[in-house]
């Protein structure tokens, strides 16, 4: 079941430049530009991109924040914003830098209250409740003011209230930002016990890369309001050239160097004690060792899997492989 489905999805914004000493001229600047997305029911979808890339204002248009200057978008079977009353009974929004808690109510007044906003009934209330009480340890800080609360606790708090209507969607803007490391491991393990479950659909757009490795099977990556991939983090290192590296710690430094097609040295040091391999997508990490084995006594190996934030990175800049 298609839960998002947008079509040349499309939002301009009019700025105002300098043109000469005094004068300025007005110009459109397209933040979207013509995006197409379709989400299924129960996906978690990794949205990313550079800043001003165009992630918060798509986000915004299918919440029905923002109306699109053209295209189409429907989520859950309606259009963001000429049924925007509707939607917001089956969306759930979190973003990093807004809160839709009560600044100088206790956590638990605030649930309280978003049950009477969305008309929830009280019996399905007290159950989300508890299930989000036990898996994001609320308990400690229920009855105090939101204004008192740290970052990582009303982040907590945020997910919980979100989550309290049952949404068929959930959007999450930069939920980890800024958060400690304790926290952001307790927001992801929610995350992903919520996305295994799957009834719900999120869409997750962050800088934190992280997020999106633990979380995320499929990646969307949009770059001056653009899609420029769009599918798995396996396909997104291969279409992009990221390498696995195996690094080698010998006895004594080889007699001749190693070729094997594939392979190729990145570094070497301790005279030639260490060697640092890149292996690129048509070599086996096994096959490397088989040969440096037979020609060497190897002390140790470990191997370094492809870094997510250089392959993003390179995408961004449109670098080549290396």
């Amino acid at each position: 079941m298609t839960v998002i489905e947008a079509r040349e999805l499309r939002k301009e914004f009019t700025v105002r430049v300098k043109s000469g000493w005094l004068r300025r001229r007005t110009r459109l600047v397209a933040a979207v530009d013509g995006i197409a997305l379709t989400v299924e029911r129960g996906e978690m979808v990794g949205y990313i991109g550079p800043n001003g890339a165009g992630k918060s204002t798509t986000l915004k248009m299918l919440t029905g924040v923002l109306y699109p200057s053209a295209g189409q978008v429907r989520v859950c079977g309606l259009e963001p914003v000429p049924q925007r009353t509707r939607l917001a009974r089956r969306i759930g929004v979190v973003f990093g830098q807004r809160s839709q808690l009560w600044w100088d109510l206790p956590l638990r007044d605030s649930f309280a209250l978003l049950r009477h906003v969305y008309a929830v009934p009280a019996t399905d209330h007290a159950g989300r409740l508890a299930h989000c009480r036990r898996l994001l340890d609320l308990d400690a800080f229920l009855d105090v003011p939101v204004r008192q609360l740290s970052l990582g606790q009303r982040m907590r708090g945020e997910l919980t209230a979100a989550l309290l209507h049952g949404p068929e969607v959930l959007f999450f803007d930069e939920p980890t930002i800024g958060l400690d490391l304790v926290s952001k491991q307790a927001v992801r393990a929610f995350l992903a016990a919520l996305g295994a479950a799957g009834d719900t659909t999120i869409v997750l757009t962050t800088h934190d890369l992280a997020d999106i490795e633990r979380l995320c099977r499929r990646l969307v990556v949009i770059d001056q309001g653009r899609i420029v991939h769009d599918g798995s983090l396996d396909e997104l290192h291969a279409r992009y050239g990221s390498r696995r590296r195996l690094v080698v710690d010998l006895d004594e430094p080889l007699a001749i160097p190693l070729v094997l097609p594939g392979v190729t040295v990145e570094s070497t040091q301790a005279n030639g004690r260490r060697i640092t391999y890149a292996l690129d997508g048509t070599a086996a990490a096994g096959d490397l060792v088989s040969r440096l084995a037979e020609a060497a006594a190897l002390r140790d190996i470990s191997v370094l899997e492809p870094d997510i934030e250089d392959v993003v990175a390179r995408l961004y800049t449109r670098q080549p492989t290396p």
